[in-house]
């Protein structure tokens, strides 16, 4: 997976691995070649994490990850022959609020790489067309989530 990451609050090289592994892994598992999927990562404040919740989801409150999907709930993302050779799809957008993700991971207990691959590997997984309104779409994402990061060797404690 290409991923294209902003050069402003990046965090280091380790969980800049992680998450380029984590970005594959979270491909293979939707049965997407990585190889042709691209993704942009912005790691962003909290004054601009509030700015961008409240212009895009009406919630004036910092979070932690905002998902921009480049498709929408039952369309598909192009695959295999569909990609022109030496080609990517863009999926989407990625932001995270880096001292929001530090803060959460004081609060869980994890170490701050954990946390921003979590918040990674949750956002991607939003580009890649899962959800969590229902309880069973909830299971089937986390599940997801839990086998990716357990395959990174970040699993909970």
């Amino acid at each position: 997976m290409k991923i294209i990451f902003s050069d402003e609050r990046m965090p280091g090289e380790k969980v800049i691995g992680l998450m380029t592994e984590a970005g594959s892994l979270c491909a293979a598992e939707k049965g997407l070649d990585p190889s042709g999927i691209e993704v942009s990562v912005t790691f962003v404040g909290t004054d601009e994490m509030r700015e961008l919740n409240h212009a895009h989801r009406g919630s004036d409150a910092i979070t932690d990850v905002l998902s921009f999907p480049q498709y929408g709930a039952g369309e598909e993302i192009p695959a295999g022959d569909e990609i022109p050779a030496g080609s990517c799809v863009s999926i989407g957008d990625v932001v995270i609020c880096s001292e929001q993700a530090l803060l959460q991971a004081d609060d869980f207990g994890h170490t701050p790489e954990r946390e921003l691959v979590y918040l990674f590997v949750h956002s991607l997984f939003h580009l890649l067309g899962y959800d969590h309104g229902t309880g069973g779409e909830r299971a089937e994402m986390r599940g997801a989530e839990e086998r990716i990061m357990e395959r990174l060797g970040l699993a909970r404690d």
